[in-house]
């Protein structure tokens, strides 16, 4: 059956839940936790009296349910609540950084991980300025001086990147590069081919390959997630500006979008 025509049937109950600001908070404030009714009037700043009618929707609905005192997801609930949850950090992440997706190519991000994108909600933009003109990179820096490990995905490559990710294969930190055919096709040149023929013996540091191009760049670390993206135009890398988080979803949302293109990649030996 066509979308539209599930909404015409189920649309009432889509609005009751997304139009009541009550319904709403109290099926996301279940999903944290088994709440009384004294901590949804706190978390709702409402009155029993404001709240009882919607609960008894709810109710109806089979979506909560009451034991002991304190009122709980049902399973029915658990699902619409975590879509209702997914919504709206979907929506919060989208126009918190709404001038950085507006102003790059997001069809570069695979269609899975956009559907998550709400995870990254927790993060901050970094951009360079006439003042801080390589505020980029120091953040970039201070991301792989404090890392455990490192996994990267980049379609560019820069002398200044490569001597920092170098300096922390050589003191043992382990390294897992994706790159692009022609990315490869630089590391067999100067001024890079003598340094990656050392660090390959080096058992800490993995390379791969992928046959597609991949138009974004992004790093993640045991502490921290950094996303670059092409401007609009999808042939420009915006290296001006980045998307930084070190919140634990976010990281594991970045782990998440490495193993996707890991599933993709060729282990390369350069040696």
């Amino acid at each position: 059956m066509d979308i539209l025509d599930i909404y015409e049937d189920v649309q009432k109950e889509v609005q009751a839940i997304y139009r009541s600001r009550l319904q709403a908070q109290m099926l996301l404030s279940l999903y944290v936790d088994n709440n009384t009714l004294a901590r949804l009037r706190e978390v709702t700043g409402s009155t029993s009296q404001a709240l009882l009618p919607k609960i008894r929707i709810l109710e109806s609905n089979k979506l909560i349910e009451s034991v002991e005192h304190e009122y709980r997801l049902t399973p029915l609930g658990k699902i619409v609540a975590s879509r209702v949850a997914d919504s709206v950090m979907t929506m919060g992440t989208v126009l918190e950084h709404k001038e950085f997706w507006q102003s790059h190519y997001m069809e570069a991000i695979p269609q899975p991980l956009l559907e998550s994108i709400g995870h990254l909600y927790d993060s901050k933009i970094v951009s360079d300025t006439n003042v801080e003109i390589f505020n980029v990179y120091h953040h970039f820096l201070d991301m792989i001086k404090k890392a455990g490990h490192i996994y990267g995905v980049t379609a560019i490559m820069s002398s200044g990147h490569a001597e920092i990710l170098g300096n922390r294969i050589q003191e043992g930190i382990p390294v897992k590069l994706i790159v692009t055919k022609s990315v490869v096709e630089e590391l067999r040149q100067q001024p890079y081919i003598e340094e990656i023929h050392q660090l390959q013996k080096l058992p800490n540091f993995r390379i791969f390959m992928v046959d597609n191009d991949i138009n974004l760049g992004f790093t993640v670390t045991d502490k921290c997630l950094s996303l670059g993206l092409y401007k609009n135009d999808g042939v420009t890398y915006d290296t001006t500006t980045d998307l930084f988080s070190y919140d634990e979803t976010a990281i594991k949302w970045g782990e998440n979008l490495f193993e996707y293109y890991l599933d993709d990649a060729v282990e390369l030996d350069l040696i």
